[in-house]
């Protein structure tokens, strides 16, 4: 893979030593840099070219299939490369435990929960562990639920909605009504997978996307079972799992 973008930071390295002597701290450059993604499947090349045809997107289907993943790649390839010179900022809800005051620690802890799939992919991505953390202190990326939303206005952000089943309508509503002049947007998500409990609350996303499909500015890409790349068991459970009629 060659860099598709690049910036240098200095980062903190700890040289121990089993001794009583104090421990030596030394501080030596790093080169961050964002690897390329080619797309595998007929799908994520149709989502690398109506990205780079200006569009936004709605990726829609199964488990696995990689779209989160190449959706954050190309809202970071965007920003590194100065095409886009505000951060991306991902959006997501906090179901299943959509009431967070259950989890243990402060409000930033009980978010940072759902962040770890972020920090997961830009340590893939970056080929450095802490990627993500790194690019947040950088102003690179900004990560909200839904429940910050009301009166802001994003303006040059790409915006990546991740797991998109799991929000309302009226959540899916405000986030396109966040979007001010220069923003990108794309939503990510598979109906299937909702953790919502009422079946009204389920059905917001097919509504929702009906509205986007309506729109020239969106394409609307639905990835299949041949587009799943996460693993062979995976795409073998969900080629199982729909034969048995489970979708």
């Amino acid at each position: 893979m060659h860099n598709a973008a690049s910036l240098n930071f200095y980062e903190d390295s700890y040289s121990l030593k089993k001794t009583k002597k104090t421990v030596k701290r030394t501080k030596e450059a790093a080169n961050f840099s964002l690897f390329d993604v080619d797309p595998i499947t007929e799908n994520q090349e149709k989502t690398f070219r109506a990205y780079e045809s200006g569009k936004n997107l709605m990726l829609h289907g199964v488990a696995g299939t990689g779209k989160t993943f190449i959706s954050l790649y190309l809202a970071l390839e965007s920003t590194l490369k100065g095409r886009i010179d505000k951060p991306v900022v991902i959006i997501r809800s906090v179901v299943p435990t959509r009431d967070i005051g259950f989890l243990p620690g402060s409000m930033e802890e009980k978010i940072a929960v759902y962040e770890q799939p972020y920090d997961m992919m830009c340590s893939e991505l970056f080929r450095f562990k802490g990627a993500y953390n790194e690019l947040k202190k950088r102003g690179f990326v900004e990560f909200s639920t839904t429940s910050f939303l009301r009166g802001l206005t994003f303006h040059n952000n790409t915006i990546v909605v991740d797991e998109c089943q799991n929000l309302t309508f009226v959540e899916l509503d405000t986030i396109m009504t966040r979007c001010g002049e220069g923003c990108r947007i794309i939503f990510c998500g598979d109906f299937r997978q909702s953790d919502l409990y009422k079946s009204h609350e389920r059905e917001g996303l097919k509504t929702f996307m009906n509205i986007v499909n309506r729109m020239n500015s969106f394409e609307f890409i639905e990835f299949s079972k041949d587009d799943i790349v996460r693993s062979a068991l995976v795409k073998e459970y969900i080629e199982a799992r729909l034969e048995e009629g489970i979708v």
